[in-house]
């Protein structure tokens, strides 16, 4: 039988962060340098759960020091780490450098260069999550079978979300328009944040992303 929730993240809920960090990105941790993938779970997580690096140190040890056996895996009570890319026999070293990574930027406070936009796909969920869940889930291919056009599926979104997620997207679009980004930049983060339609003419994906934020705060007041 699998394993309980509860089970799962306390044995590898932090371990399962770093790792969905370096989805479609290359594993290529050294001892001396780190990847762009675990630079973005950093960056990310030192701004805002910083106490969370040190239990990803820990599951990360663990696990490479004590990987499931046979037994484990024929019950399924295990945690299975996502492709990365890497030889099977090359992955408990590998996740030995990353947890000494995690140990070094503790033990300093050295942190990531904080940066003007995302670097990774993950980066861009972890630090816009309900854009992505309004861009995923209302605009993506299939709004043309769902709603007659944008202002429709925007009006789905607001009568079907609590307000409070409606104030965190308004928020976060803000924050995402504060950025000094130039359109080709919104164009790839709509996309990373699952949009896969092009906004409604004659906006630009900027433009349209301030007026959904206009929208969001008129219904909040």
């Amino acid at each position: 039988m699998s394993m309980k929730p509860l089970e799962h993240d306390r044995r590898y809920g932090e371990l399962d962060q770093v790792l969905r960090a370096y989805l479609g990105q290359p594993a290529d941790d050294t001892p001396e340098q780190r990847s762009h993938a675990l630079d973005a779970y950093l960056r990310h997580t030192w701004h805002t759960r910083p106490w969370a690096i040190a239990e990803a140190e820990r599951q990360l040890r663990e696990y490479s020091r004590n990987p499931p056996g046979r037994l484990r895996l024929s019950l399924g009570e295990f945690y299975s780490v996502p492709d990365t890319g890497l030889p099977e026999s090359a992955i408990q070293d590998w996740l030995l450098v990353v947890a000494d990574h995690l140990k070094q930027s503790i033990e300093t406070g050295e942190a990531p260069t904080p940066r003007p936009a995302p670097r990774t796909h993950w980066e861009w969920h972890a630090r816009f999550p309900e854009t992505a869940q309004l861009l995923g889930g209302w605009f993506s291919q299939d709004i043309v079978d769902e709603f007659p056009d944008h202002d429709a599926a925007l009006a789905d979104y607001l009568a079907t979300t609590h307000p409070q997620l409606t104030a965190r997207l308004c928020g976060e679009l803000n924050e995402l328009l504060a950025l000094p980004l130039d359109e080709s930049d919104y164009a790839v983060g709509a996309a990373e944040l699952g949009m896969e339609v092009a906004p409604p003419e004659p906006f630009s994906y900027s433009a349209w992303f301030q007026s959904v934020a206009t929208r969001l705060a008129d219904a909040d007041a």
